[in-house]
């Protein structure tokens, strides 16, 4: 066939009269709402915990029986409960708490945005203008994770039960950072506390996972890792006072002066990296990218002899194919060919990419193809290749071999009728992949987990 996904794969066929009833459930003001509100909750990473406990107390009022379960008590994820009197396929969904924004580390941000960049009101504030949703926040990951919030709450509300269960959780540090030279310890953590630390210790069971995340209503199974490399190059510190510098700035002994033959090699590998990476599948295109991150040599505080080392941490994208290791030999070879006293090369952060694998995740991509055709009136499409070329949380799904997607509402600038939409498409897919089962209980069930599980 040539459609992108097959509906028919869908554990369980939706009526127009299912779709009706949640579609009335869902309040656009409320989703609206309860987006700008999680928005406008400042959430950077390593600062996501009011935002956890305002998603906590959330589920806890609609019911859905929430509990914490993190690496720190400061970072937790959240996870809440639907559905599950049956024997149906168990849905995940998950959303990041953490938002793009300048770290907050003022000696760190100075080195890295203009002040007209910091002074940005989109990095920690949303509003509504001309009709369209403002804010990082809304964008990456909080839109989103309201559109599923209010998803449910449309079935519990319309009186629709899941057979199978759907998981609803909120994470940390998805966005990062990473810990890495002196930025050390727990506190730096990202990935490692989120997401792959609930699949470990959340106590869930999923079939399949969502991440949910904007993508214009397209849909990957696929998604690209990453490797931050840092190369080193030696020189020899010179007092400057008896320096005789050389005519020729790649023969100086100071190694920051042969940076431009080193970043002339890196680059054209780079380029070579970019051109064999391409990877495509009927889940999607993966296109890797290279970007230098950061330059590092001597100490402004401690001039007068120049420096013996100097630094450049390079940023590759990994299709779901590619090792750390092919990156570490091309970029060595690359570095042999330059004219340096020496240089060593250390992948400081590795993460791999994965996909899902194809026969797997149908019943999944054909619950949301139908959904979208209920809600959309168009089949669903696979995603652009930007959002097949970045690491997205179901790589962790993908990893463990729990059939993953990401999708979701538009990207940027959302409307709220496109964040309806989301929701209503969510809804459904919750409802084709767990199937239906018994009437919602509205008494209050409780968790067999209780409100917590212990830090650990």
């Amino acid at each position: 066939m040539t459609d992108f996904a097959d509906p028919a794969r869908a554990p369980y066929a939706v009526t127009e009269a299912e779709r009706d009833a949640i579609a009335a459930a869902i309040d656009t003001d409320e989703l609206v709402a309860l987006a700008l509100t999680l928005g406008n909750i400042p959430s950077r990473s390593r600062e996501e915990l009011a935002a956890a406990n305002y998603v906590h107390d959330w589920m806890a009022r609609e019911g859905f029986n929430p509990r914490r379960v993190g690496a720190t008590p400061e970072r937790p994820n959240i996870i809440g409960e639907y559905g599950g009197s049956g024997d149906g396929a168990n849905l995940l969904f998950t959303a990041h708490l953490d938002t793009e924004s300048p770290s907050g580390i003022a000696h760190q941000d100075a080195f890295r945005y203009r002040p007209s960049t910091l002074a940005d009101p989109e990095w920690t504030t949303c509003w509504v203008e001309d009709g369209q949703l403002r804010g990082y926040p809304i964008s990456n990951d909080r839109g989103p994770m309201s559109c599923f919030l209010i998803a449910a709450k449309a079935l519990r509300k319309a009186g629709i039960g899941l057979s199978g269960k759907v998981y609803l959780t909120a994470c940390p540090g998805e966005i990062g950072p990473e810990p890495i030279e002196e930025y050390q310890g727990i506190q730096y953590n990202g990935k490692d506390i989120g997401a792959h630390y609930l699949f470990h210790h959340g106590g869930v069971a999923p079939d399949y996972a969502i991440a949910a995340e904007g993508t214009d209503f397209g849909v990957t199974w696929q998604g690209c890792g990453y490797a931050l490399f840092r190369i080193r190059i030696h020189g020899r510190g010179v007092f400057s006072p008896i320096l005789e510098a050389p005519e020729r700035p790649e023969a100086h002994p100071n190694p920051i002066y042969r940076l431009g033959p080193v970043i002339e090699a890196v680059h054209a590998w780079s380029l070579k990296w970019e051109r064999e990476s391409q990877y495509e599948t009927p889940g999607g295109l993966s296109q890797p990218k290279v970007q230098l991150a950061s330059v590092r040599g001597g100490a402004p505080f401690d001039f007068g002899a120049g420096t013996e080392v100097c630094a450049l941490y390079l940023d590759v994208i990994l299709n779901p194919r590619q090792t750390v290791a092919q990156a570490y030999h091309g970029l060595n070879a690359a570095l042999k060919t330059v004219d340096i006293e020496g240089y060593d090369i250390e992948p400081v952060v590795v993460r791999h990419g994965f996909e899902a694998e194809a026969g797997a995740v149908a019943p999944l991509t054909g619950a949301v193809d139908a959904a979208t055709r209920l809600v959309r009136s168009v089949p669903s499409e696979r995603a652009h290749p930007v959002y097949s070329s970045m690491w997205r949380d179901h790589n962790v799904f993908n990893m463990h071999r729990i059939p993953a997607i990401t999708t979701g509402m538009p990207r940027w600038r959302p409307t709220p009728e496109d964040m309806r939409s989301s929701a209503l498409i969510y809804a459904l897919t919750m409802l084709a992949t767990c199937g239906r089962g018994a009437a919602p209980d509205f008494g209050g069930a409780t968790s067999v987990y209780g409100d917590e599980t212990p830090f650990s």
